[in-house]
């Protein structure tokens, strides 16, 4: 019974054990027909489900959902892309929620890279 026992403890263990993951969601609003008016500045939200990014990129001008990937290279990088299919190119403003884990410290977003850093209160 004891043996029972301790075998049941294990795979139970080793079922709790997550798996490495990254998750994001997108909403974006076009915001001008052309990237001159190009904002620089990229603002976060960090919470217990993840973090949320806003920004403006320049983007195809029929730009859809399906065109951002979100994937992790190692323990410690998430890297977001967008594709761009087309040379019309008009400006957007996204609002991207990332989720991974293990938890990341370095965000390569759209060839950018933002570092990230606890801070303590």
């Amino acid at each position: 019974m004891k043996i029972f026992s301790a075998l049941l403890l294990c795979i139970v263990m080793m079922a709790c054990k997550t798996k490495a993951y990254v998750k994001h969601s997108v909403s974006f609003e076009k915001i001008g027909e052309t990237c001159a008016q190009q904002g620089s500045a990229i603002s976060m939200n960090s919470n217990l489900d993840g973090e949320r990014y806003e920004f403006q990129s320049c983007l195809d001008a029929d730009f859809q959902k399906g065109q951002i990937t979100s994937f992790q290279v190692n323990d410690t990088t998430v890297v977001v892309k967008f594709e761009r299919k087309n040379s019309k190119q008009s400006l957007y403003k996204l609002t991207i929620d990332v989720e991974a884990y293990p938890r990341y410290s370095l965000l390569i977003l759209d060839g950018d890279s933002i570092h990230m850093k606890a801070v303590e209160p």
